[in-house]
């Protein structure tokens, strides 16, 4: 029986939030050890533990079918493999900074100065677009104290919350770009392995519906309910059941997460009591 190969990050966020996806597939997988091979246990599929930046090369030269890695090192390394889908985690800003005591007006501060970064390609390709020449010190690691101790005039790094900047006596001036985890392929999968990639990315789907929605329970008037469902369609129209007391129902439906709060007001102001929202595990449309 084939098996597919997906590598990912060996250690840090992204690969804990790598594995806590496939366990929310319903994929079991043991790696109490931190070996750098897994198999799991009741689905057909392989995983490689790897550094992310060998990830696109290992997935292109079939090592790995799949790869779960930061978009930032998929147009770093620029290799011949397939986007095949964002995953909704680990997102993240690849910014520039500069000495904090520093005054900034626009990209064309940076016009002959010294950037250090573990990313060149991607900081070349959007200094050739803006059309300002900079020189590139390419470093790997410990990127913030590149100024402090004169090897640049600025920095160019992926950036969450900003502290680890700010403590190396940095402030970020321009945001290049915006990456988050994503799953790659080989083009040239076997047909085999494209039906198992095909059968998990189901399961991620719906994994990330039920990420998006959540299940919404509510009593109220019967002459509100046809206002109600107006606001909430569901996926094709809300359940309703008769409560004892006939003037009333039950309304059962799903929303986006993000739209609850925009009309939890309206929901009250029609009379909704009783309001639950209740997570989904999994949701297939």
């Amino acid at each position: 029986m084939s098996t597919l190969k997906i590598a990912v990050q060996k250690s840090g966020r992204l690969s804990e939030k790598s594995l806590q996806l496939l366990e929310e597939c319903g994929i079991k997988i043991s790696n109490g050890e931190r070996k750098l091979k897994a198999v799991a246990q009741n689905f057909p599929i392989e995983i490689l533990f790897l550094r992310d930046d060998d990830i696109p090369q290992y997935v292109e030269q079939g090592v790995a079918d799949i790869g779960i890695l930061g978009e930032n090192e998929v147009w770093e390394k620029d290799k011949e493999i397939s986007i095949i889908q964002q995953l909704g985690f680990a997102g993240c800003r690849m910014s520039l900074a500069i000495p904090k005591d520093e005054v900034y007006t626009d990209l064309n501060y940076f016009e002959g100065k010294r950037i250090a970064t573990s990313y060149p390609k991607i900081l070349i390709d959007f200094f050739a677009r803006n059309s300002i020449n900079v020189f590139i010190e390419e470093i790997s690691g410990s990127v913030e104290i590149a100024t402090s101790i004169g090897l640049a005039d600025a920095v160019f790094d992926i950036v969450s919350t900003g502290s680890t900047l700010l403590m190396n006596g940095l402030k970020e001036v321009a945001t290049v770009t915006k990456s988050e985890a994503v799953l790659i392929s080989n083009p040239n999968l076997t047909p085999e392995n494209q039906a198992i990639l095909d059968k998990l990315l189901f399961r991620m789907q719906s994994v990330r519906e039920g990420k998006q929605n959540k299940y919404i329970l509510l009593n109220a008037p019967n002459a509100a309910i046809e206002r109600i469902c107006s606001l909430l369609p569901g996926m094709k129209s809300p359940t309703i059941l008769p409560l004892v007391n006939k003037d009333w129902s039950s309304l059962h439906s799903v929303i986006q997460e993000d739209d609850y709060w925009e009309i939890i007001e309206q929901l009250k102001n029609l009379g909704a009591e009783g309001i639950l929202i209740i997570p989904i595990e999994k949701m297939i449309r």
